[in-house]
């Protein structure tokens, strides 16, 4: 239950985000409100997943998660540009978080 929390959290901060860029500098009116729609529900739900995972812990997964998510999200659907070293930073974010996660489990005493 607590990864479905953290996970939900991540996809609302992640249509957050998608609705920002689509709100032309919030320039358009319902992409512009459902960027704060969705952040104040990624962020309440994120609220409560932290009452189940250690804050750093907790945050390390939302920020790569979130990077990885939104440099998708750029590169697919608003066909922004990459490169081997944009692939391959992104790829050592998602290691790190592995082996935060990996860290955790190994050296839990």
């Amino acid at each position: 239950m607590k990864w479905m929390l953290l996970f939900t959290g991540i996809v609302a901060e992640l249509l957050g985000s998608t609705f920002m860029k689509m709100s032309d500098g919030f320039t358009k009116t319902y992409p512009s409100v459902l960027t704060f729609v969705f952040w104040a529900i990624g962020l309440t739900i994120f609220v409560f997943a932290l009452k189940k995972f250690d804050l750093s812990f907790a945050f390390a997964i939302w920020a790569g998660f979130g990077i990885l998510g939104v440099s998708i999200i750029g590169i697919v659907f608003f066909k922004e540009p990459y490169n081997v070293l944009k692939i391959i930073s992104i790829l050592i974010i998602v290691a790190g978080v592995i082996m935060l996660n990996m860290s955790d489990i190994l050296l839990k005493k």
